[in-house]
């Protein structure tokens, strides 16, 4: 059986056959515009309420939740039809939201410093699965708007285009939400960035680099021996000329391995040109790769570099070590805790920034919101799990 957002205006109108014609408008308004479910879309007669809601089931099962900074980051743990699990990242400030979104159950990109490469890839997910993410945290972040949305989650979204291009559609042309504030994430999946920049739909790329020589390249981030950095940055290049939005490098600083001066100069040699913003991210460690991030003073003195040769770059708050936020690890911290149950939760911050996850658009820096909050409010959006 389709879920809710796996369904087309053809198939929700075949659902809906028999009933006035407006109504397929009215419930996929409430669907994407409103993000409710059809039971809670009182616009509807209850008997049509009640049938949508067997016809049009959930795809995301709550396994998980866990909440930081008075509610203001969420991370949610779902159960996929089939057992498998996948992680959604809402982050609120004042008035506005944003979410980070898996586009697939694992990865196959094989990152060495990456929870989820280590846990390896399942499968991907349908453009419902993205999309009913999006209309979840678009339901808890309310009464802000969601306005960004980064699709660096668990998985390569490039590797997932075929199902990715059409959620993305979805969130632009159904959910309101700018194509300058959808952000696509990617190792380096070329073809993918070709086929993103040829869409017409401006939307931001991300790639995270890590590296920028190929022999240190090759190791951390293995894709990069199909597509070696030549041909990613030529690929990065006509990104940038056709859609006109700024490149964003995603860069993992991790110690004693590439933060040191002669790598920021390579960085700086690719950067520079593509005109490139940096964001530099200190590692979250995973069991899987025992190394640390570099020292805060490291990061500091690495930023400084790469300003000096003329490069824009920031550092990002890395969120969420104490909760298993950065991609991959609340996944794999669970299934091997049988304990773990919805609703759990624990101080801290969501930590899907450890893949890029900023505002969303400008690469700004990832910073927790500062000033007063409604104490009540915060605690009804952080506990808040039927969403939408």
């Amino acid at each position: 059986m389709a879920t809710a957002y796996d369904v087309d205006p053809a198939g929700l109108a075949a659902i809906l056959a028999g009933e006035p014609a407006y109504r397929v408008r009215q419930v996929w308004d409430g669907l994407y515009r409103r993000a409710v479910w059809p039971e809670d879309m009182t616009d509807l007669p209850a008997r049509l309420r009640e049938e949508l809601g067997r016809q049009l089931p959930a795809a995301l099962s709550p396994a998980l939740e866990r909440t930081a900074d008075g509610g203001d980051t969420v991370k949610w743990l779902w159960e996929l039809h089939d057992g498998a699990r996948i992680e959604t990242v809402l982050m609120l400030y004042p008035d506005r939201a944003t979410v980070c979104v898996s586009t697939q159950a694992g990865c196959a990109m094989a990152c060495q410093f990456c929870a989820t490469g280590q846990a390896g890839f399942r499968r991907h997910l349908t453009v419902g699965e993205i999309v009913e993410q999006v209309a979840r945290a678009a339901a808890a972040a309310r009464p802000r708007r969601l306005g960004n949305v980064v699709l660096m989650g668990m998985g390569e979204p490039l590797a997932n285009f075929d199902r990715v291009w059409p959620a993305v559609l979805r969130m632009v042309r159904d959910m309101g939400i700018s194509a300058r504030h959808v952000t696509v994430s990617t190792v380096g999946v070329v073809p993918g960035i070709r086929r993103l920049a040829a869409s017409g739909v401006p939307v931001n790329l991300a790639v995270s680099l890590h590296a920028a020589n190929d022999r240190l390249r090759d190791r951390l981030v293995p894709i990069n021996r199909r597509y070696p950095l030549d041909v990613l940055v030529d690929a990065c290049a006509e990104h940038v000329e056709r859609t006109g939005r700024r490149l964003s490098f995603e860069w993992a600083l991790i110690a004693g391995v590439n933060d040191g001066a002669a790598d920021a100069a390579e960085l700086a040699a690719i950067a520079g040109p593509l005109r490139a913003h940096v964001n530099l991210i200190p590692l979250n460690p995973t069991p899987g790769y025992p190394v640390r991030g570099s020292a805060p003073a490291v990061v500091r003195e690495f930023r400084d570099r790469l300003l000096g040769l003329g490069v824009n770059a920031t550092v990002r708050s890395t969120r969420g070590v104490e909760i298993d936020a950065a991609c991959g690890q609340l996944a794999a911290r669970a299934a091997s805790s049988p304990a773990a149950g919805p609703g759990n939760a624990a101080a801290g911050d969501p930590g899907s920034a450890d893949r890029g996850a900023d505002e969303g658009a400008h690469g700004s820096v990832l910073s927790v919101a500062k000033g007063k909050r409604n104490a009540q409010q915060a605690h009804r959006i952080g506990a808040q799990t039927r969403v939408p």
